[in-house]
């Protein structure tokens, strides 16, 4: 090859780096800074589409648009009524000035190591100036069951919260807000997103748990065989009832029976008194005699009279 055709290959292919070193996208999510020799130039560049910039000595540095998820690590913090606590809370926020937050942190992990010692050191100070019972509770709607709330006794839920969960979490975000902006970040939501005691403390709440749930079950068992006890006592009192009054009509009846059959038997031997005398004297005879008895009996007995016989003295 001729040197002029090198040296248009040459000048097409340093035509193509430099092209490629001037040029750059960015996208609807991104907003960038220009860096030339460290200090940013030019201001920050939010339209997306291709952008021109220096070759070589110009740097983009692209920043998120979007919302941004802060989860802090869980802290040991005591409230104000001394009870050691786990928090654990979480925020979003966006990088709302990038020329400060290069300058400040420059980058999302630099940011997020910021946020965690901001937001952190609100929280503590917002948790140790309130009550347990403020940052677990939102309202005073009353309970619907009484006893031990997780640890938390009876009065000391019945109690009135002044402030409540929402807003300690808007106080730390209120507080956190108003420093961010010296970073270039914007934290629009502050969250507490798990809350619970500290593992020396966890044990003995557990305990007082399952010892008031053993409480309200031998409440309810003791209730119940109260009842069941009652219940039987009424079926008895009933069955009672009924039997006294079957045997009152028994024998009510029986005394009816027994009273007409006398009646009956009255006017039968009243017809013929000798015969009635006669049946009697039999029966007497029938119950009273076996084989083996001897029956001495003076002259004048009717029960002789009867056994020799009609006619005879």
């Amino acid at each position: 090859m001729r040197p002029v055709t090198w040296v248009v290959l040459g000048g097409a292919l340093l035509g193509l780096i430099l092209t490629y070193a001037s040029v750059y996208t960015l996208s609807e999510t991104e907003q960038a800074i220009l860096v030339e020799f460290g200090r940013p130039v030019g201001g920050v560049i939010k339209e997306p589409g291709l952008k021109l910039k220096v070759p070589f000595t110009q740097v983009v540095y692209r920043f998120d648009k979007r919302w941004l998820e802060f989860d802090g690590d869980t802290n040991e913090i005591p409230t104000k009524d001394k009870k050691y606590i786990w928090v654990d809370t979480y925020a979003r926020w966006r990088i709302a000035d990038p020329l400060r937050f290069y300058q400040a942190v420059r980058d999302e992990m630099g940011a997020q190591s910021r946020l965690d010692d901001i937001v952190d050191g609100e929280t503590r100070n917002a948790v140790a100036s309130f009550d347990l019972i403020e940052i677990v509770r939102s309202t005073n709607r009353k309970f619907e069951i009484t006893g031990e709330l997780e640890g938390i006794g009876s009065a000391e839920a019945a109690a009135v919260i002044s402030a409540g969960r929402q807003k300690i979490e808007q106080l730390i975000l209120e507080k956190a807000s108003q420093i961010t902006p010296e970073f270039g970040i914007e934290l629009v939501d502050v969250r507490f997103k798990r809350i619970n005691y500290v593992e020396t403390v966890q044990q003995k709440v557990f305990e007082r748990m399952i010892s008031e749930r053993k409480r309200i079950a031998e409440r309810s068992r003791s209730e119940g065989q109260g009842r069941a006890a009652e219940i039987r006592g009424q079926k008895e009192r009933d069955m009672l009832a009924a039997a006294s009054l079957g045997y009152k009509t028994a024998q009510e009846l029986k005394g009816a029976a027994d009273a007409k059959a006398t009646s009956i038997y009255a006017k039968a031997y009243g017809r013929d008194p000798e015969l009635y005398q006669f049946v009697k004297a039999m029966e007497t005879l029938e119950s009273s005699l076996d084989v083996q008895t001897t029956l001495v009996m003076t002259t004048d007995s009717d029960l002789l009279r009867f056994l020799k016989g009609p006619g005879r003295p």
